[in-house]
């Protein structure tokens, strides 16, 4: 039983700093703005993230075969594989190039934290699509994300921003690039899955960056050390955090920690960037937080 709570624990600690670094690489991405365009970016800092994995998925099947659980994948797989990963490769790619754009505008990084946590929310929404059942506390979740949008996109003379709107985009990019996962992440390895889609999502946003933006090599040197804490840490370690930290706790109490992100998103802003939320927006987070907290909360057994 002392052992369980310890692994909970180490469990925690592993998804909180994952959560963090999700957090604070929207800091790192407002500073790259500076000097990159979005699809330089996204492109620099996916390969970053697809080479940094390579080593972890080398390592995860040296301790497979020590373990004796080892098995080659057969051709059926190697496809769903691929597929998979080109797949998720594409969402992840536009979704991500949204984002950046969106922080490229203006969008501080805690408010654009907030407004890309809402996919939380839309994935359970989706479920109506394919006929399901959707609890009612999600519907009012729901009902106050919007509230918590209006007070965070918002302007006084009742307009909003495009950078806002390209954020909003960009969370329901990513609810499409959480249900491909979900399709296909059963049936191959996660960490393999990931590798192969940060490379496609890197050459995907290559010719657009080389077309439209040009690589501009003294601004790349100039925002490489946000790129690689986007793609390397963000990326690369933190993805790996998660899947450890994941193995050790409970999915609910994971889904709940790794929600940190926004919180971090603000708070990194706040003392790096000294970019502090309006009263306004303030309570716009507050309420799209408790709605994302609430919407995770599992439901009751009614026997």
């Amino acid at each position: 039983m002392k052992q369980n709570s310890k692994n909970q624990l180490l469990g925690s600690v592993l998804l909180l700093i994952c959560a963090f670094i999700w957090g604070s690489a929207f800091v790192a991405q407002t500073t790259g703005a500076e000097y990159v365009e979005p699809f330089t970016f996204i492109c620099l800092r996916n390969i970053l993230g697809g080479v940094i994995l390579i080593p972890v998925v080398l390592v995860s099947d040296l301790l497979k075969k020590k373990k004796g659980i080892y098995r080659k994948i057969d051709k059926k797989e190697k496809k769903t594989l691929l597929t998979g990963g080109i797949c998720c490769g594409v969402a992840l790619c536009f979704a991500s190039v949204f984002q950046q754009a969106g922080l490229d505008k203006g969008t501080d990084p805690g408010k654009a934290g907030f407004i890309t946590a809402l996919y939380i929310l839309l994935v359970p929404l989706s479920s109506l699509f394919m006929k399901k059942r959707v609890r009612p506390v999600v519907w009012i979740c729901v009902a106050a994300s919007i509230v918590a949008l209006y007070l965070l996109c918002v302007t006084e003379s009742n307009s909003v921003e495009l950078s806002d709107m390209l954020v909003l985009i960009c969370a329901a990019l990513y609810t499409v690039h959480i249900l491909v996962i979900d399709k296909v992440s059963p049936y191959v390895d996660g960490i393999k899955l990931s590798c192969i889609q940060f490379f496609v999502a890197s050459a995907l946003s290559f010719f657009p960056a080389l077309i439209f933006e040009g690589f501009d090599f003294e601004m790349i040197i100039a925002a490489m050390p946000s790129i690689a804490y986007a793609g390397i840490m963000s990326s690369g370690v933190a993805y790996t955090l998660q899947i450890l930290g994941q193995q050790k706790t409970d999915p609910t109490l994971a889904s709940m920690i790794m929600s940190l992100e926004s919180v971090f998103a603000v708070l990194t802003s706040m003392l790096v960037l000294h970019l502090a939320p309006t009263p306004r927006e303030a309570i716009g987070c507050v309420i799209m937080f408790v709605a994302i907290i609430v919407a995770q909360l599992p439901e009751k057994n009614k026997n």
